[in-house]
């Protein structure tokens, strides 16, 4: 027995520790993608978003402005690359993107750039080419003359086998133009220039909905890593979501509700993401850390002191708040009574600074929204006149405004935008319009657009990472068969680049791009459910939804079986009962007049026999003989005085009571006589 076992250990340690054992099926990267993509991932040539689109010729992707930086910097790095007379240097064959095909030279690639695997161990490219995308798993080919591939990037997803090189259907992502399928109709649209790429590259190929409100969602606000997401609803609750530690399920982690029977009008992060600004109808905004934990709330300003600046802080509804983007102690807010303040994290009782706004006419105008520049040097504010306004930060500034654009809109003002560099500045508003102005001459703004419906007081605008696009969403209308629109405009061209379908009910109000996931989103809903949108390209995105849309949610095992605990009320014994409730009993007892021993009411009206009752007597014999005449009552009718004074005779000659105890004692009255002579008369 001791040999067989040590010859069974000897041939046991030749195989691994895995042999044997069975492994956990694993669902392919692709097919989850596949699960997520949009129907409408391609672009038309007029720049809307269709799915029904048929001619390959004319279905264009979204090329990425927020990769911009990462082709150039290959594209000067590789000059081999560039001598090999590719047309188009930030756009690949088509041929090249198929999932398992060994890449090509002339190869562009996003993201940063990956050291260079051994040749050794790796062989089935062409000459350093560079592949778009996460570089896909390699393929080990016989041919020893193939060089080695240079990949870049995040590692690629699940690889399919290379004799399905040709299925377009493998492609993650929307499929690139080849180069030398550019029809007239797309040349015309990038314009004369001819700058390289021609098309911006928008994440839009996968979507996926954070649900969990009952309402239109009015409130938006992504940390600057992009690991979390805080979404406010009109049903007053603020949904917190955390891509690292949330499954397909898409669950928040935490909810919160700021104030009771208040909307959620807007969050803002602070610059180290280590809490966020609540800002709600009410007057007073809310300072959350990155857990949820309240901090503190400011003050409430006295309603009855006619001047604002007298007052500690809002005496109406908030409208919007912004937390300052470079300092962590700052944060702006705008309300309803129609003032600005600024207010300092660690005082939550007093205001740094309060700004009226310039009016035409002395009252109490609101300030519908507000907004800092990328510095955090001036402060713009939505008047609901229609007025836009902005101050410079500087010493001794005060409520006078640098600029003033007194008809900016008919309308209430929704949304603020600066740009950057602090030249350009976006309004959107209640009129339908999308406005473009230069600070440098804000007489005119350089551009309008039109036919953008907006219902919420909450739809803003929101540039791209390199600020070559901005975007924003629009209303759903009563007759319109038109849903939620997320349209995108070219800031340099300042025309419509692509308008992409949210939602086919859903109004769009709050949109984000952000710059680090190189992610869409855009919240939407109604009056009966609200979800936040979050639009994304595996080949381009990274982390975000990528993280928890791949992560299923853990299986139930053996080991997680718990017995349900037998409980033992001590109370359930005789000894300890408690006593049974006997409010019913009391309450019956309360209502029999004989149980509950009730006295008699007393008489307050006509009665006979000491009873007063609705028949004139508490007998039926009694009242038989009343209306029969054989008792009559005449007491209601007599005098009470001279129904006293016809028994005086009677008791003056024979008294029984009183009168017979004092006759041995009482002096008979004398009266003196009157010397009146009226009273003689």
């Amino acid at each position: 027995m001791e040999d067989e076992a040590e010859i069974y250990d000897g041939i046991r340690a030749q195989f691994p520790l895995s042999f044997g054992k069975q492994s956990k099926p694993v669902t392919p990267l692709e097919a989850i993608h596949n699960a997520t993509r949009r129907a409408t991932a391609t672009a038309t040539t007029d720049g809307v978003a269709s799915s029904n689109s048929t001619d390959s010729n004319k279905d264009f992707p979204s090329l990425s402005s927020s990769s911009k930086v990462w082709l150039d910097s290959l594209k000067n790095s590789n000059p081999t690359s560039r001598g090999r007379g590719n047309p188009n240097p930030r756009v690949s064959s088509s041929s090249d993107i198929v999932r398992g095909k060994s890449v090509r030279d002339d190869d562009a690639m996003v993201g940063p750039p990956r050291p260079p695997l051994d040749s050794d161990s790796v062989s089935g490219g062409e000459d350093d080419g560079l592949m778009i995308g996460p570089p896909r798993p390699l393929h080990i080919d016989d041919d020893d003359d193939e060089e080695e591939d240079r990949m870049i990037g995040p590692p690629r997803l699940a690889a399919v086998n290379e004799e399905d090189d040709d299925d377009d259907d493998q492609m993650i992502g929307p499929p690139p133009p080849p180069p030398d399928s550019r029809s007239d109709d797309s040349d015309a649209e990038e314009g004369s220039d001819g700058e390289e790429g021609g098309r911006y590259r928008i994440p839009l190929s996968n979507e996926i909905v954070l649900k969990g409100h009952t309402k239109v969602v009015s409130a938006l606000a992504v940390d600057h890593s992009g690991s979390r997401v805080l979404s406010g609803s009109y049903d007053y609750s603020v949904h917190m979501y955390d891509f690292q530690g949330m499954n397909t399920r898409l669950q928040s982690f935490r909810q919160l509700e700021p104030f009771e029977g208040h909307q959620v009008r807007n969050l803002s992060w602070s610059p180290t993401s280590d809490r966020f600004l609540c800002v709600t109808g009410s007057a007073q905004a809310k300072i959350y850390d990155r857990d949820g934990l309240t901090l503190g709330e400011f003050v409430k300003g006295d309603m009855y002191i006619r001047d604002l600046k007298n007052t500690k802080g809002h005496i109406s509804g908030l409208t919007c708040g912004e937390w300052h983007p470079k300092t962590k102690e700052t944060i702006l807010t705008s309300s309803e009574d129609g003032s600005l303040r600024i207010w300092d994290v660690n005082d939550f009782k007093s205001q740094k600074q309060v700004i009226k706004p310039k009016l035409a006419r002395p009252g109490r105008v609101p300030v519908t929204t507000c907004a800092w520049d990328r510095e955090g040097k001036s402060i713009a504010g939505g008047i609901g006149d229609g007025s836009i306004q902005i101050w410079n930060l500087k010493p001794g500034w005060g409520s006078r405004p640098d600029i003033h654009v007194e008809k900016g809109h008919s309308d209430d003002i929704t949304g603020l935008k600066f740009s950057s560099d602090g030249q350009i500045l976006l309004s959107r508003g209640f009129d339908d319009l999308l406005k473009v102005w230069d600070l440098r001459k804000v007489k005119e703004p350089l551009r309008v657009f039109e036919d953008l419906p907006n219902h919420y007081a909450q739809t803003n605008i929101a540039f791209s990472p390199d600020e070559q696009l901005f975007l924003t969403g629009t209303s759903v209308e009563r007759d319109s068969t038109i849903g939620g629109l997320l349209c995108f405009f070219d800031r340099a061209k300042l025309e419509l680049v692509s308008r992409v379908g949210i939602s086919p009910t859903f109004s769009v109000v709050q949109c984000a791009w952000h710059p680090k996931l190189n992610q869409v989103f855009a919240t939407t809903g109604d009056k009966r459910q609200g979800g936040t949108h979050i639009l994304y390209d595996p080949t381009l995105s990274e982390r975000g939804a990528l993280a928890c849309v791949a992560r299923a949610p853990r299986k139930k095992s053996v080991h997680d079986y718990e017995a349900k605990p037998v409980i033992h009320n001590p109370h359930a014994l005789p000894l300890f009962r408690d006593q049974p409730n006997r409010k019913r009993q009391r309450e019956k007892i309360l209502k029999d007049p004989m149980k509950s021993h009730k006295p008699e009411l007393p008489i307050t009206g006509p009665g006979h026999g000491g009873r007063v009752g609705t028949t004139k007597g508490s007998l039926l014999t009694q009242y038989l003989m009343k209306q029969g005449g054989m008792i009559k009552e005449t007491w209601m009718e007599e005098d009470p005085r001279e129904a006293i004074l016809k028994y005086a005779d009677v008791a003056a000659k024979d008294p029984k009571f009183i009168a017979p105890a004092y006759a041995q004692t009482q002096p008979e009255p004398v009266f003196a006589k009157s010397d009146s002579e009226d009273e003689e008369k």
